[in-house]
């Protein structure tokens, strides 16, 4: 294995360009993994670990920066991150234990593509923005654009993930997170979903996103029953209708967590107890 390490985000990027098919080193938690069963022998690591830079939660004019470097148990335990974006907060409590929590990033995270990561439903109805950078420059991609399927990114050859953009989202009338796993900690799930609403006076849903991973190669959105939603009151029929509507977004994988029967029943349940107000919090 040849182990290169970039000091600043400069060194960083010229490496990466040097070595296109060098393999991002973070926290290593899903990496090391791999190293341990033989698949990493003779390739080339870029280790991004001390880039201060990058480890950063700052403030922006519209939300907040979080730098891909930033960990799990920061985020669970941030002050903004707990007021504004609290489902995101909540879902790095759920990843692995305090070990992994204290050692895994949010670009990590995000660059292995994994269609089980945690803070995905998440960031997926914050409507995050992930900032990328190469040797020649930089460019954003919607949070949804960066998968291109288990594992795999839209990333180039020699770029990195800078940071992840949060804006700030309108305080909602409803809001959730949930994991269902085999236990309740230390699992990869089987399913999980974020979920925010928000209601006109009149009851009336003024705007609707739900997210699902552990579902499908990459987290969806259920954007059919979203716009099905917009606009109309929470009747029976209104629900039954968006419960419904949920299997035209997502059609759920059988593996060996669970089956496709399973994860879909499970999401259906969760999102009809979320849009009838029995789970979630105001």
């Amino acid at each position: 294995m040849r182990f290169l390490r970039a000091r600043t985000p400069e060194e960083a990027l010229r490496l990466a360009e040097k070595h296109p098919d060098a393999k991002p080193l973070a926290g290593g938690t899903d990496l090391m993994v791999a190293w341990n069963a033989g698949r990493l022998d003779g390739k080339t690591m870029l280790d991004l670990s001390p880039l201060k830079a990058w480890a950063r939660i700052s403030p922006a004019k519209d939300g907040a920066d979080v730098g891909a470097l930033v960990t799990h148990a920061r985020l669970m335990r941030h002050p903004e991150v707990l007021k504004f974006w609290p489902l995101l907060a909540e879902a790095c409590g759920t990843v692995g234990g305090p070990q992994i929590q204290a050692r895994g990033t949010l670009g990590g995270n995000i660059a292995n593509a994994s269609p089980a990561g945690d803070p995905f439903p998440p960031l997926a109805v914050y409507e995050a923005r992930v900032r990328l950078v190469h040797a020649g420059g930089r460019r954003e991609l919607a949070f949804l654009d960066v998968f291109a399927g288990v594992k795999k990114t839209h990333l180039a050859p020699g770029e990195l993930i800078e940071s992840v953009h949060l804006p700030h989202p309108p305080k909602p009338s409803r809001q959730l997170f949930r994991k269902i796993g085999t236990r309740a900690a230390q699992a990869i799930s089987k399913t999980m979903m974020a979920g925010l609403l928000w209601l006109e006076r009149d009851g009336a849903v003024r705007e609707v996103r739900f997210a699902l991973g552990s579902m499908a190669p990459t987290v969806k959105r259920l954007h059919a029953a979203e716009e099905f939603l917009r606009g109309r009151r929470l009747d029976r029929p209104t629900v039954d209708k968006a419960v419904e509507l949920l299997a035209a977004d997502v059609s759920p994988i059988d593996d060996v967590r669970s089956t496709r029967a399973y994860r879909l029943r499970a999401a259906q349940n969760v999102f009809r107890g979320f849009l009838e107000g029995r789970l979630g919090r105001s």
